[in-house]
Formats: C-alpha cells, structure tokens, sequence
C-alpha cells in the first residue's frame, strides 16, 4: 500500500473513505468541510478502538469512519499505532481503494506532537495491512492501495516519512521470518543481507563461509552445522554514517534458519515453528534495511551466524567438545542448546575484529523466557545499567517492551565444565533457564557493555495488536533498535 502525506491545514486530500477520531465523551474531530450525520455524533463514544462507519452529510468525502481514541490523558504513541492500522484494515474490509486518516491537532497534542504522531501513524497504517501471500497461488491482495495520512505540517510529514521507513524494514523482516525453512536457508539469508547493502552506499556485507569460519576457529558455530547439508554462513554488515561516526555499535542476531534440536531433537508438535529461530538475525537485517534510508550517527556493524540444526551421522552428538573462536572449550550436553553457540562465535569475531563500543544480541534463545514472562515481553539481561535504561526506555517507546532479568555468579557458577572450560547447560534442574543461556554469552563478552535479548516469546506468537502479533513473525526488535540507536547516549 502507497502511503502519502498531507497537512492538515490545507484542503483534505481526496479518498474513498476518511477516517477521523474522537477522545472518549468527546466530539469526533473531523475536517471542517466535512458534515457528520447527527446520529453518528450521537453514538460515538470515542472509546478505545470503538469504530463507525457511514456517509457523511456533507463535504468532499462519501464515507466517513470515526475510531475512537479513548481517554484524552491515555493517548500515546503505542495507541496511535492501533488506531491507525485499524483505519486502514476498516478502509480495506469496506471495499475502498483509499483512505484519508484525518489526524487533527488536538490529536497531536495529546501524544507528543505532529512529528512523534506522524511516525506512529506511518508505522501502524504501514504494517496494518500486511500480508504474507508470497507462496499464495490465489493470493487475494488487500483492496486498499494507498493511504494518505494527514497531520500538521512538515514535522508530522518528516516523522511519517520515518515512520514508512521502519514500517517497510518491519514488514521486510516479517517476510524473512515467516519464510519456510526450505525457503529460507542460511544461503538465503546470506543472499538477503547482500542485497541489503546495494540499497545504500552507506552499507557493505561480506558473508564468510565454512572453510573461512574454520580458519578462524569458529568451532562452536561449526558445531553446530555439523548435521546439516546445509553450509554456515557468517554474515558481516556495516554501516558508516555520512559524518564521523559518535561510536561503534555491534548487533548481534541468531540466525538459526531451522532447529529440529540436532541429536536432542525436539518433539513433532509444532517443530514447524522452528523456522522462526532465525527472528534473531532477521531482526538485525531488518535494522540494515531501515539504515539505508535513515540517518544514524553510530557506525553500526550486524553480525548473523546462520545455521541449521539437525540430526545425521556428522552431528555433534551430547557429550562431545568444541572450541570456540577465543579459545574456549565447551561441553555440548545439549545439542537443542545450540543458540548460545553460535552466538558466542559471532560475538567472538565482532569483538577481536571490530572492538566495538557495545555489543547486543538478539535471540529466540530459550523456551524459559516465555514461561517467565510471556510472549508480550523480551527478556534483557546485561552488565551495563545505562544501556538497559535506553534499551527499556526504547521499549516502552516503540511498544516493544523489555523486562530486566538477572545474570549473576550463581548462573554462571551452573556452567562450569567438568572435562572442558563451560557446559552449555546446566546440569540438574536449577531453574532459571533464561538467565543461564545469558549466563553462558556473558563469559564471551568480557568487560565490553552487553546486552541480551531474548526474543523467543515475542518474535511471534504474540497477541494481536492491530499493526502487529498473531501466529506470525512480528519482527520484534526491529523498532526497538531503531529507537535505541536514535537516542543512544543521549542524543
């Protein structure tokens, strides 16, 4: 779908459909040439999501729908999202081909400003329609092909123009996600970041194959590729601002492109979802997607190990040893805990090879993580308090909540090995699962500021919030470093 944008204070744009607001007990605000029915008036009560639709009286629109806002004081960003994919899903169920959605001042007021509102609105209209139809061999297209969203002035249109950008980098990352794994190997994945980098010349990507994995020591990595035909890849991007660059940031994602849980291999119901492992990395070419057009002040480096996970003769069986790139020796006692190992590679290698100034990671690291928190959650671990202050902050920003949960010494206590430096799980039934696999990337990260993301509940299967959630990938994390990036270090 075409979004465009419009400033309220001139005439309204034309559509098949405008879509206004009211605050709950409040007056719908509407465009002043626009005449609403009296009965409409009457019956809206402007409460959260509420929605009507009917023709107008008078003035340049046939139809008119009216989305409640809720209260005025309860406006925020996360809601202006909402409200805005849900114009536009209600545009497409009436059958319109286009649809203004009418964003009047008191509206931008209440929720930051034109720039912040315009942002919310590009992404939830930008995403409110999206559809994974890719492999559809009658594919039934959302009849709604162009939006204009109206707001005052050029700080609304500069906010809704980034927010079209993070919209297409979100949807992009969902169509890597939802992929199926035969679809979406590690070659795949590869090819997706190298095109990546022809969308800006800001961008580079080198991808380093098995054998150049091998010559670095990446044997954890390796590891864990051992069972499949499939080969590893190692994918590097990079992106350098137009300016000198504030500081270096390294972004880390599993790319794990299918994980049946190799020797340990996990139950049938539902391993299909295991195609989502990879929500990790795919988030982090989400991120590159969104850079080639916004301007970040950080040279920003994103790391992908990508991988299968699966059983044959070559597997890393339980038991067995691996070393990764820093020398460490490892225990595998459980081949379906194969995330963390292929981290600590990729973290290995950005930090001997880039020293950057940060290091977070994302990943659908453990099934604990939902159990403690849910699938409305990230879980963030870390050893810098400043960074899970911006990072929590981002969150609360872009919708994409994270909950602080610990990594101490008892965690990594749990890992000690027995025949090697670290187990990469521990044994017994200690509890805390979550915080162990971040237990285990902490030994890797040294003194470096790090943050971990685990993703597992949120990357999909979360609840449906209009623009975002369902049984699909939602490209978590995409927004939320977007946000962090923009307002790292304070700025």
């Amino acid at each position: 779908m075409k979004l465009t944008f419009h400033s309220t204070s001139a005439a309204p744009a034309r559509a098949d459909l405008l879509v206004c607001f009211a605050f709950a007990g409040e007056a719908p605000l509407a465009p002043k040439a626009v005449k609403l029915p009296q009965h409409l008036r009457a019956s809206v009560q402007g409460e959260f999501r509420e929605h009507k639709l009917t023709d107008a009286a008078e003035g340049p629109f046939q139809r008119v729908a009216v989305i409640g806002l809720g209260k005025r004081n309860e406006l925020d960003s996360e809601r202006v999202r909402r409200v805005a994919a849900l114009a536009v899903q209600r545009a497409d169920a009436s059958g319109c081909e286009s649809v203004n959605v009418w964003f009047a001042s008191e509206v931008c007021s209440a929720a930051g400003g034109p720039r912040a509102v315009g942002q919310a609105a590009a992404e939830g209209a930008g995403l409110g329609l999206y559809r994974f139809l890719r492999h559809k061999t009658k594919a039934k297209a959302p009849k709604t092909k162009s939006a204009v969203l109206s707001g005052e002035g050029r700080d609304f249109a500069e906010g809704a123009e980034r927010g079209r950008a993070i919209a297409e980098a979100n949807a992009f990352t969902r169509d890597l996600q939802n992929q199926p794994g035969n679809c979406m190997r590690p070659r795949d994945l590869a090819a997706a970041a190298t095109k990546l980098a022809k969308r800006s010349p800001r961008i580079r990507c080198k991808v380093l194959d098995e054998q150049a994995m091998g010559k670095l020591g990446m044997g954890a990595l390796l590891g864990v590729s051992a069972g499949s035909e499939e080969p590893a890849q190692l994918i590097h991007l990079v992106y350098k601002p137009a300016k000198r660059a504030r500081g270096r940031v390294a972004l880390v994602g599993k790319g794990l492109t299918f994980d049946a849980g190799g020797i340990s291999i996990k139950p049938a119901g539902k391993m299909w979802d295991m195609k989502y492992d990879m929500s990790g990395g795919a988030a982090v070419l989400g991120v590159f997607h969104a850079l080639a057009e916004l301007d970040c002040p950080f040279e920003v480096h994103g790391v992908v190990p990508a991988s299968e996970n699966l059983p044959d003769g070559r597997a890393v069986k339980p038991g067995d040893l691996v070393t990764a790139m820093n020398g460490t020796t490892i225990e595998v006692l459980n081949t379906d805990a194969e995330g963390r190992l292929i981290l600590c590679d990729a973290i290995s290698y950005v930090l001997a090879k880039e020293r950057p100034d940060c290091v977070i990671d994302l990943a659908t690291l453990t099934g604990a993580v939902i159990v403690a928190i849910g699938h409305e959650y990230t879980g963030l671990f870390t050893n810098n308090d400043a960074l899970k202050d911006e990072l929590v902050a981002a969150g609360n920003e872009t919708g994409e909540k994270c909950w602080h949960l610990p990594v101490d010494q008892n965690h990594r206590d749990a890992l000690k090995g027995e025949v090697a430096d670290l187990r990469n799980i521990a044994l017994g039934d200690p509890g805390a699962g979550a915080s162990i696999g971040a237990a285990f990337l902490q030994h890797f990260v040294g003194n470096t500021p790090w943050v971990h993301l685990d993703i597992a509940g949120a990357a999909w299967g979360s609840a449906n919030r209009d623009y975002v959630g369902g049984s699909m990938g939602s490209a978590v994390g995409v927004r939320l470093l977007l946000r962090w990036l923009e307002t790292h270090g304070g700025k």
